[in-house]
Order: structure tokens, then sequence, then C-alpha cells
């Protein structure tokens, strides 16, 4: 901060631009790493969640925004219906499933 100020007092009248570069790099900069490190990733993640929710079909398990693991009987546009036990059934809006359960890695539940 104080080298900014210095090097903008020091400056001829003739490089006030390069006085203006030099005080906005570091923001550049601070902008740059939030981004790389904070909102890209983000945005990946969020299209990964968004591509596996649309893929999901009928006999897929997942997980719902509550937390309610079942199995897809039927799949809409904006809707699924879950099977959570033998003969209850959800409707569940296709936007709050949590995770879709790949059945190769999918642990059994312990009794």
């Amino acid at each position: 901060m104080f080298t900014t100020l210095a090097l903008a007092a020091a400056a001829p009248s003739g490089s006030s631009g390069m006085a203006a570069f030099v005080q906005f790099a570091p923001l550049a900069l601070i902008f740059a790493v939030f981004y790389f490190l904070l909102i890209r990733p983000q945005q990946q993640a969020a299209k990964r969640h968004r591509e596996k929710v649309a893929a999901v079909k009928k006999g897929d398990q997942v997980v719902t925004g509550g937390g309610l693991v079942g199995k897809v009987v039927r799949v809409d546009d904006t809707y699924v219906d879950v099977e959570l036990a033998p003969s209850v059934k959800v409707k569940a809006v296709k936007g709050t499933l949590s995770d879709v359960i790949d059945p190769m890695t999918a642990k059994p539940a312990n009794d």
C-alpha cells in the first residue's frame, strides 16, 4: 500500500497510467486467485451435479435433499417417483436430489 503511494507520488505527471496500473494490479491478482480457487471449482461441481441429476433414470438409487435413500421408479421432466420401501413411494422434485448412487460402488446396508 505504501509503496504504491510512494510510486504514485514520485512518478512524473506523464506516467500516471503506470501508477493506476500499479494500484489496480493487486486487486486483479486477488480476483484471479478467488476465481481459480473458489468460484471456478464451485461452478464445475454444480455443473457435474446438474448433469448427474439430469441423467437419472428408472432403477437408479438416489439420495433426496432430506437424506432419504430410495430407488427411482418413474422419471418425469420435473419430478421423480422414489420408492423408499416396498409399496412406499414419494414424489420428489428432480432438482432436490442430492446424489445419484452408483450401484457398482454402493455399499450394502448393514442390518
